[in-house]
């Protein structure tokens, strides 16, 4: 389903146009995946077309929550497009406490208010820690916080991994760390803030941070974070109108890696 929410945005915008463009790149990309041995071909996707938006934010929320929540009492896996990344947070709603969000992104967004708005791209995560109150917060990719950030995220069900840690203790320790703060948790929610990939693989993002992932260490993490605990996902903050069509292909590819992982999962 997409989602294509940006009223928030305050650098650049463009990410409501991000469902479009990942679906016309998805028609254009051979669905085998080395990673997993699976092809898309092989599962069962069906596109449900666009959330209808609401202008005001927590209207489009509250939609979406219950749209989400109709979806997961089907035992379907909902995959959402986005859009901007407050999307999460109506999606996470739908969820309940009982589960681990899993924020594969350059920014933490834990302020508690940005420009006067307490709900936005830049608050999502304080607000789902605050009215939702997960298991656990596991924000990886870590590289532009401010002061109010980093001090919010000494909580102790709040946990982030830094770009510089990944490239100093590499992909299999950092998740292996990560799994070990997951060993109790039954259900997961992955989000995946465009981003969290540095500008030279991604450059048409709403909020481009240098020194980001790459794109193989990126979809390395998504294959061993995708297993059978995952209930939901979502791909956020792709600004087609910054590039080429890059970005938007990258996100395609992101996708298919995580549900091809995800059905092998399923099937093991």
């Amino acid at each position: 389903m997409g989602v294509p929410f940006d009223a928030t945005s305050t650098y650049r915008t463009g990410a409501r146009f991000a469902p479009l463009a990942i679906r016309e790149a998805s028609l254009n990309i051979e669905t085998h995946s080395f990673r997993s041995g699976i092809d898309l071909e092989d599962l069962g996707i069906h596109d449900l077309g666009d959330l209808h938006i609401l202008g005001e934010t927590e209207r489009t929320l509250k939609r979406l929550e219950k749209v989400a929540r109709e979806l997961l009492s089907t035992r379907k896996l909902p995959v959402f497009i986005g859009g901007e990344h407050t999307i999460t947070l109506g999606v996470v709603r739908a969820i309940g406490r009982n589960a681990a969000i899993l924020n594969l992104d350059a920014h933490l967004d834990l302020r508690n208010e940005y420009m006067g708005v307490e709900t936005s791209h830049t608050t999502f995560m304080r607000r789902i820690h605050e009215q939702v109150h997960p298991v656990q917060i596991i924000e990886i990719g870590t590289r532009a916080v401010c002061r109010e950030e980093r001090e919010y995220a000494q909580k102790p069900d709040i946990h982030f991994v830094t770009i510089q840690q990944i490239y100093h203790d590499g992909i299999e320790r950092i998740c292996k760390d990560i799994q070990e703060l997951l060993a109790d948790i039954e259900k997961i929610y992955l989000t995946i803030d465009m981003d969290v990939l540095d500008p030279a693989f991604a450059p048409g993002v709403q909020n481009p941070e240098a020194d980001g992932l790459t794109m193989n260490a990126l979809l390395n993490l998504v294959n061993r974070l995708c297993d059978r605990r995952v209930v939901a996902l979502d791909l956020v903050e792709v600004a087609p109108n910054y590039d080429n069509g890059t970005t938007a292909i990258q996100a395609a590819r992101i996708l298919f890696e995580a549900l091809c992982q995800l059905e092998k999962t399923k099937r093991n």
